[in-house]
């Protein structure tokens, strides 16, 4: 693994207006409690936002541990506290309810207030099953019993309200936050055999403060048995959500080579129980480096150790994946899947998909979120419809070279924007996959200034800025033009009529009607025989609508 340089640690944590008002309210509304119903309680801020704070990173959200009382009761009184006494506007308390498959073993009180989103719960101890993840038992327990059944070290920090100081009471939290390292509190066996979905979460912290695993840890999550249990014990859509997180890091790579050098990359990306796949998935050295490529280009200077390309990519391939967080993290997610490309399997009905997607919506859960499970695939396709792109293909030389470019650029598998695909990024994807084989060498240089000739050639064109034009008629206008009366066919005199523009970029709507009257004048458009085909169509379409919808009725 790449060494890490260490990270800047603030001496002390320093509180904004909000929470410093916060943490003063908290303090009185505890003695308020002791005074009036003779109830003791101390309120510490743990967790994310300790660190968080202590490394000068910003943090809204606030988890607030109480000792020996329930979160809801507490948040209810203290909102009302506010409310009544203090005349303080703050949202209502709302219950989160516990969901062990979500990693919240207990309810949750939460609330905003000054801005700030609140969680209170309170301080406690958990005994594990070997079967589950699921605690079999959850109590009341001590600041240190709290801090030790957390995931890492830097996540064991609290802050206490009222004396106002961290508090580290594994004595190692402060230690290996200011000296980039991650390490469980107890022994790593032991804390990734409670929960082994701590290792995801180990490698997402890893990679996304560039801190480095401990010698020990890395060993316990190579562990056979620990890699058993997280494919046994952990939902895939929570090793999804963290792999989520982990895309849309400013080190994804990182994340992507932590995963492959603990070989845990056949779990993480794991292929659901599907019919046989038409061949085997490649070997992830091919995903990682296609995620190195990506990095490469996305980030420069490179770290130290990445080898680096002679030639680099038009700007224009990489300004969408650079500006956009989203559309970067789907770009690492399709190359860290790199392995799966070219692969299908057959459902149930004997359909024909990618095996990319079956690993995003059962392996990952990941679903539609942010566009992965539409916009993936569709990337693989277009690198496969785009490879070997080149002007000296002969489809972009007859008869319209800005006819054939601009309708490539148009295709629904290249460009389609409520998908999350744009051109630029599947041209970039579609170079990226080109370069896995051939290495570092003039050969990879060569395929890049083809991909830039072609994307300095859409600019000259002024495709760049026209893909997402409309047609400059619609349905409506193109019967009045031709006659007839609606239907399908009017969306092939659609598609002629963008084939018109894109040859025509200075054409108008008056100059577009005119030429369609000329085509039918001339018997180049048959209306009537085009009418005919395309009803025959649509009533195939129709009857099969309705033969599912009887099916449905039936079973």
């Amino acid at each position: 693994m790449a060494t890490r340089i260490a990270p800047q640690v603030k001496d002390k944590i320093t509180l904004s207006d909000a929470e410093d008002k916060l943490c003063n309210l908290l303090d009185e509304f505890t003695r308020h409690l002791k005074h009036q119903d003779g109830i003791v309680t101390a309120c510490r801020i743990n967790g994310g936002w300790v660190r968080d704070k202590l490394l000068d990173c910003e943090c809204n959200d606030v988890d607030i541990c109480l000792e020996d009382m329930m979160g809801v009761p507490f948040a209810e009184r203290f909102v009302a506290f506010l409310s009544d006494n203090k005349h303080v506007p703050v949202h209502k308390v709302t219950k989160i309810e516990s969901n062990p498959d979500q990693s919240k073993h207990l309810e949750t009180a939460r609330t905003t207030l000054f801005g700030i989103d609140l969680d209170f719960v309170n301080l406690r101890s958990e005994e594990y099953s070997d079967h589950s993840r699921i605690p079999t038992e959850v109590k009341f327990g001590t600041p240190l019993q709290d801090a030790l059944r957390r995931d890492i070290t830097i996540n064991t920090l609290f802050y206490n309200v009222h004396t106002r100081m961290v508090e580290d009471l594994t004595e190692k939290g402060l230690d290996d936050l200011r000296s980039g390292i991650i390490r469980t509190p107890l022994p790593p066996l032991h804390t990734f055999r409670d929960d082994p979905l701590r290792v995801i979460r180990c490698i997402r912290f890893a990679s996304r403060f560039g801190f480095t695993m401990t010698p020990e840890l890395q060993g316990a999550a190579r562990d056979q048995s620990i890699q058993d249990a997280l494919s046994s014990k952990i939902s895939r859509e929570r090793i999804g959500e963290e792999l989520d997180k982990m895309m849309k890091s400013v080190e994804p790579l990182h994340a992507i080579q932590i995963i492959h050098d603990l070989s845990l990359y056949h779990t993480v990306f794991r292929v659901p129980v599907i019919d046989v796949a038409s061949g085997p998935v490649a070997s992830p050295e091919l995903s990682l480096t296609a995620c190195t490529i990506l990095h490469d280009f996305l980030f420069s200077p490179s770290p130290s150790g990445l080898r680096r390309f002679t030639t680099r990519p038009h700007p224009t391939l990489l300004v969408h994946a650079s500006n956009d967080q989203g559309t970067r993290a789907r770009l690492f997610l399709s190359a860290s899947l790199y392995s799966f490309a070219g692969i299908t399997y057959k459902d149930h009905k004997q359909k024909v998909h990618p095996l990319v997607e079956a690993v995003i919506r059962e392996g990952l859960k990941l679903g539609n979120k942010n566009y992965y499970l539409d916009g993936i695939p569709a990337l693989f396709d277009a690198a496969s419809m785009l490879k070997g792109l080149s002007l000296e293909d002969a489809r972009f030389t007859t008869p319209s070279e800005r006819v054939a470019i601009g309708l490539l650029l148009r295709h629904g598998k290249v460009h389609k924007p409520t998908s999350g695909s744009h051109w630029s990024s599947s041209l970039f994807f579609s170079l990226v996959c080109e370069l896995v084989p051939l290495g570092y060498g003039e050969e990879a240089d060569a395929c890049i200034r083809r991909y830039n000739a072609f994307t300095s050639r859409i600019e000259e064109l002024g495709l760049d800025n026209s893909v997402d034009a409309k047609p400059l008629l619609n349905g409506n206008e193109v019967i009045s033009v031709l006659g007839g009366k609606p239907g399908p066919w009017t969306a092939v005199i659609l598609a002629k009529v963008i084939e018109w523009q894109l040859k025509n970029p200075d054409g108008d709507k008056d100059a577009c009607a005119a030429w369609l009257e000329e085509e039918q004048r001339s018997g180049r458009l048959d209306i009537e025989a085009l009418v005919k085909s395309t009803s025959g169509a649509k009533r195939i379409h129709a009857d099969s609508k309705e033969a599912s919808k009887k099916a449905k009725r039936t079973s």
